[in-house]
């Protein structure tokens, strides 16, 4: 197991690489630490002979919030949207197949981390939301992990307002593989590991190469230009505006 210092903690047994998001100060935002040390873990399994699958998942009652909205404010997102796309691209492009487990709420970025994973299992409880057009924003770099598994009418109604939407839409939408009861998510989650962990490597590997081959030409050839948008739009005096607001509304929030 990670230091408990670690915003993201790692570790391995059964074939298994459990990477679990642990910043629940803020959500399991996606800050610059976190997304270093998650990109880190999720390179270490893919080196390992004994990872089979790598299961992602997080501690309280947020999976991720998206982009850190302290950072930024204060230090800007180019950098930022540029370690994201890396990020996304990163777990497109593992040897190894990611599994998400999602128990609790999902946000903006968030959503293209879970979008990236190639399973991802929620709770019907869990709420989802594409928040960034309510400040001044665009999903931008998220599109690509996100529109794909959309319906254009379902991409345009999600994306345009903001709104949450249950487990259940999700899965229903394609966001996410499955949706059950809180109370059913952990077995629903060891059932899907133990039927991954009994393919074969080569046929786990070749496989996620083969779906995910349309996914990775989008990102090398729109990554740039989306992460050029996106960081344009966070620097706005608009977006910077919302995004204060939204951060002194959370801080005074007593969850």
């Amino acid at each position: 197991m990670s230091s408990p210092d670690k915003l993201v903690h790692f570790e391995v047994a059964d074939q298994v690489a459990t990477v679990t998001l642990d910043s629940p100060h803020n959500r399991n935002a996606l800050s610059r630490r976190l997304v270093r040390e998650l990109t880190d873990h999720l390179v270490t399994a893919d080196g390992r002979e004994d990872v089979r699958v790598v299961f992602l998942t997080h501690t309280g009652g947020t999976f991720c919030a998206g982009a850190d909205l302290t950072e930024a404010v204060e230090v800007g997102m180019e950098q930022g949207t540029r370690d994201l796309l890396a990020l996304l691209r990163t777990v497109v492009t593992l040897q190894t197949p990611v599994v998400a487990s999602v128990r609790g709420h999902v946000r903006a970025g968030g959503l293209g981390l879970m979008g990236a994973c190639d399973v991802a299992l929620v709770s019907d409880e869990s709420t989802f939301a594409f928040t960034e057009s309510l400040l001044g924003l665009a999903p931008a770099v998220i599109s690509l992990t996100t529109s794909s598994r959309l319906s254009e009418r379902d991409a345009a109604y999600k994306y345009l307002t903001g709104t949450a939407f249950s487990g259940v839409e999700a899965a229903r939408s394609g966001l996410a593989t499955a949706s059950v009861p809180a109370d059913a998510l952990s077995a629903s989650v060891n059932e899907l590991l133990h039927q991954l962990r009994q393919v074969s490597p080569q046929g786990l590997r070749e496989t996620k190469r083969l779906l995910n081959a349309p996914l990775i030409e989008r990102m090398d050839t729109d990554g740039e230009h989306l992460v050029a948008r996106s960081a344009r739009l966070f620097a706005s005096l608009e977006a910077r505006e919302a995004m204060q607001a939204f951060r002194d509304r959370r801080r005074r929030s007593p969850d």
